[in-house]
Order: structure tokens, then C-alpha cells, then sequence
């Protein structure tokens, strides 16, 4: 299906951190964009959140420019080895500077191609699509809060209030072998994404991002009110808001701009 792409991204330090180990990057003529949410002690969490988009933006980013008509299979797999390769990196300079020891980030990342998006997530970070009007997560968090609720033993009543909501089961950079998620998503036009950290997942639930997204047609606008909304509620930790929409080539604007972002 041919399309037009708008992508947006914002982020926030919030009102409870000195530093932001958030970052994200967009390229919207590849059809990309990448979040993650770094973790580590000093500054690490900034280097490891850093290193993994600068990467995935410049190497997966090439290949997608490169690889304009290559199927789905072709993509999935580009994916897995630029996050691999990434993984790598990172995990070599967490190893090799006393600075760095024990670093990693999250991801979530979506390619934008004709026969789909293709979703691939490490962590907690998550991405949403909202369709007709509803809000739909689709991924499923790498967390221990997440298997507890798996194996039934909390309620999703509990999980609002639980002490672990940031305890993370997989991450970039903290072992020599990663496994990420990848799904390939169908796409209508007028479909809009959301990929965001877990300081802004964390702060507003489902029902109040979908009622954020469906106030705001503009995209830059609903990503401002969603982190005002998260440090309304306290903004514990930092936050990340990247904002995508797909419709019909020639009746959706392209907003043809890419960037990293970190503030």
C-alpha cells in the first residue's frame, strides 16, 4: 500500500531526574523510527541509550534506503542483526570502561514499509497503535512485573501499584546474545503509533493516552500534551513520546525530517 508518513518525537528530562537516559531516532524517507531508554550507573545510561540509536539509525537506516524493495523476511532480519551487532557495542564498552560496567538500554523501534510495520522491542519501552479510535498496545513488556502478571500471580489492579514496575527481564547490551521481539503489523490508512518509554507509560494509563491522542490531529501537539500530562502525574523519570501516522500517498502530508533526539 502506498503511503505518507508523518513522524514525530519529543522527550523530557521529568520533574524527579538530573539527567535524561532517553533518546530516540527518526528517519522518516527509511520509514524509521527507534526509542530506548538507557540504564547504568554515572552517565552510562545516556551512552547506552545513545550508542544504540546513533547505530541502528545509521546502519539499519542504510540498508532501508538501500533496500527499498526487499520483502518482509529481508527486514526481520536486517533488524536482528543491526540490534545484535549493536548489542555487541555496547556490551564492549561496558566491558572495557570501568565508567560503563553494567550499562544497557530498552528498545522499541518501527520500520514503515508498504506491506507493513515491522515492531521489534527489547524491555519495557512499548509501542501502540491506535486505530478507529482505540488504543491497542502491541508489545508485550520484557519485565518481571510482566511475568508475575503472566503467571497470575497479581492482579492487573496490583501491577498500578507495585514496587517493581521497572525491573527489566531483557536488555541491549547486558549479555552477548539478545533476544528481541520482531512482528510485522498490516497497515490502514490513518493508522498512528506510539512509541514511548516507560516514564510515560508508567505515569498515564491506556485509557488516558488514547484520550490524549484522539484530542490532538497534530502530531507535534499531542506529543507535548502527553509528556505534560506524564509530569502532571510526577513525571518520576524521564520521557519519550515518538508519534507516527500512515495514510494514502498524495492525500497525507510527508513530513520528510530525521533526527536524533535528546534533551
Amino acid at each position: 500500500m502506498p503511503y505518507a508518513l508523518e513522524l514525530v518525537g519529543l522527550t523530557d528530562v521529568g520533574r524527579a531526574r538530573n539527567n535524561n537516559e532517553d533518546c530516540f531516532a527518526l528517519d522518516t524517507e527509511a520509514g524509521l523510527a527507534v526509542l530506548a531508554d538507557g540504564m547504568g550507573g554515572y552517565n552510562a545510561g545516556e551512552v547506552a541509550s545513545q550508542m544504540l540509536t546513533s547505530f541502528l539509525h545509521s546502519e539499519l537506516g542504510r540498508w532501508l534506503h538501500e533496500a527499498e524493495g526487499a520483502p518482509p523476511e529481508a527486514v526481520r532480519r536486517a533488524v536482528e542483526i543491526c540490534v545484535d551487532n549493536a548489542n555487541r557495542a555496547i556490551l564492549g564498552a561496558a566491558q572495557t570502561n570501568p565508567r560503563y560496567a553494567g550499562m544497557g538500554t530498552t528498545l522499541v523501534m518501527a520500520v514503515f514499509r508498504p506491506e507493513g510495520v515491522c515492531v521489534a522491542h527489547v524491555g519495557d519501552s512499548r509501542a501502540y497503535r491506535l486505530r478507529a479510535g482505540r488504543l491497542e498496545q502491541i508489545t508485550r513488556d520484557h519485565s518481571l512485573l510482566q511475568e508475575q502478571l503472566d503467571a497470575g500471580l497479581i492482579t492487573p489492579e496490583q501491577a498500578v501499584h507495585a514496587l517493581h514496575k521497572n525491573l527489566v527481564t531483557r536488555a541491549v547490551g547486558v549479555e552477548p546474545i539478545v533476544q528481541v521481539d520482531v512482528a510485522l503489523h498490516p497497515l490502514q490508512p490513518g493508522d498512528q503509533f506510539l512509541l514511548c518509554s516507560d516514564g510515560l507509560s508508567d505515569m498515564l494509563d491506556d485509557a488516558q493516552l488514547q484520550a490524549l491522542c484522539l484530542r490532538n490531529n497534530d502530531l507535534t501537539d499531542a506529543a507535548r500534551m502527553l509528556i505534560a500530562g506524564a509530569n502532571e502525574q510526577g513525571g518520576r523519570d524521564n520521557i519519550t513520546a515518538v508519534l507516527a501516522r500512515v495514510g494514502p500517498a498524495g492525500r497525507a502530508e510527508a513530513k520528510p525530517w530525521w533526527g536524533l533526539g535528546r534533551r
